[in-house]
């Protein structure tokens, strides 16, 4: 077996508690955008997602996006869904992404179409989420394509999938095949609620998944009970308790500090919890809300090295 190559893989390898951030690409040809973020989170974050045209609307490519974070010094993870490609633009994506930098793969199905800005694309789909988990595997392990072909310098990456422990109902089965196809760690919806968390982990700890993957939560600080109520009603699978809803509504016009105080206060719970391997903070493009929340939290400065 070829171990990955990045610097994440080695965190979680030590059993280290990693910090992951998201970076969207624009809705623009300019990387200026990209450049201001990845400089922002260089010491905060062990690697950045580059995003892939989320909530199936157009933007600039991830692979731009993962060269702009590899030259400010982050780790570039390239997210790739199978909505928008066959499985021979999937393998050309994988390839130049490695070789732009990026040492992670984030393999999704794709936000509907429907709810988009093109509602009459196509949906690709030559191959299922499972499928492409398994050809980022097959290209680490065996050094070819799912046609068989040899590589030259075959990419090594670190394969991580989502999960939404929330979700109702919830189908263990799903996040099973995922790694049965190969994926090495899990990074799950949104989460703001520790105590159900923990009872998420106690489940998945008899099914044996921290013994086969390192697991991320995603945390996103809330801004004002309004945003909180909008996740509650709109997002799939979170759950924002009415004890935060409540503390937001009472804060008033410091609602962004109190959401920025509960989600320190969660992370330090997330901590606490048996086999978690870090977090990933999605701030929406507020980067000053990020890293206060991770040095807050006491997850900065980052290693230096892995």
């Amino acid at each position: 077996m070829t171990d990955p190559g990045g610097r994440l893989a080695a965190i979680l390898r030590r059993g280290g508690f990693a910090v992951t951030g998201e970076i969207v690409p624009p809705r623009g040809g300019s990387l200026a955008p990209i450049a201001e973020h990845a400089r922002g989170l260089v010491g905060y974050v062990d690697a950045v997602n580059l995003t892939d045209n989320p909530t199936a609307t157009a933007h600039m490519s991830p692979l731009a996006g993962v060269r702009v974070a590899a030259e400010a010094g982050i780790e570039p993870t390239v997210q790739l869904t199978v909505r928008d490609r066959n499985r021979l633009a999937l393998t050309a994506d994988l390839l130049g992404a490695w070789a732009l930098g990026a040492r992670n793969v984030f393999c999704l199905s794709g936000d509907p179409i429907a709810i988009g800005d093109h509602p009459d694309a196509t949906e690709v789909t030559d191959l299922g989420v499972n499928d492409v988990i398994a050809l980022a595997r097959r290209m680490r392990e065996a050094g070819t394509t799912l046609a068989g072909g040899e590589l030259e310098d075959p990419p090594r990456y670190l394969i991580g999938v989502a999960d939404v422990p929330f979700a109702e109902p919830y189908d263990a089965a799903r996040l099973d095949a995922k790694l049965d196809a190969g994926a090495d760690f899990v990074t799950t919806q949104i989460v703001y609620d520790a105590e159900r968390l923990a009872a998420w982990a106690d489940a998945m700890r008899v099914r044996g998944l921290f013994e086969r993957a390192s697991v991320l939560v995603g945390v996103t600080p809330l801004r004002s009970a309004r945003q909180a109520r909008s996740m509650n009603e709109r997002l799939p699978g979170v759950h924002v308790p009415p004890a935060t809803v409540a503390a937001l509504e009472a804060a008033g016009d410091d609602a962004a500090a109190v959401g920025t105080e509960l989600t320190v206060r969660l992370v330090e719970a997330v901590r606490s919890i048996a086999g978690i391997a870090g977090i990933h903070v999605m701030a929406m493009g507020h980067d000053a809300i990020a890293r206060e929340l991770i040095e807050r939290a006491g997850l900065f400065p980052r290693p230096a090295s892995a």
